[in-house]
């Protein structure tokens, strides 16, 4: 099984940065796309940012520009930087592998972490 750590959250004002970091374990041979989403009360589960293990990048439009995501493979970990936040930034932020191949498994699966709070507000 691969397990999702994710650290970093917290609570900022506008304006402010906080690091988001992530780790994979488990028995893996190659992560293909890890990423964040986001979920806010009351909405549904979007796309933050995505990084490929060649490490092409994808970001929602309302964080173009303030976020940048990051990944080490040989560590299976990834970072999203958010800088400028704003208040509509606020949510839980999940880790997620997607493609996910595991050591001795020619099968891909998919994998969530439970998430870390993000709270902007002055």
């Amino acid at each position: 099984q691969v397990q999702l750590v994710e650290s970093g959250g917290g609570s900022v004002q506008p304006g402010g940065s906080l690091r988001l970091s992530c780790a994979a374990s488990g028995n893996i041979a190659s992560i293909e796309r890890m990423g964040w989403y986001r979920q806010a009360p009351g909405n549904q589960r979007e796309l933050v940012a995505v990084i490929t293990k060649g490490h092409g990048t994808n970001y929602a439009d309302s964080v173009k520009g303030r976020f940048t995501i990051s990944r080490d493979n040989a560590k299976n970990t990834v970072t999203l930087q958010m800088n400028s936040l704003k208040p509509e930034d606020t949510a839980i932020y999940h880790c997620h592998a997607d493609q996910v191949r595991l050591l001795g498994s020619s099968l891909w699966n998919s994998y969530w972490g439970p998430g870390t709070q993000v709270t902007v507000s002055s």
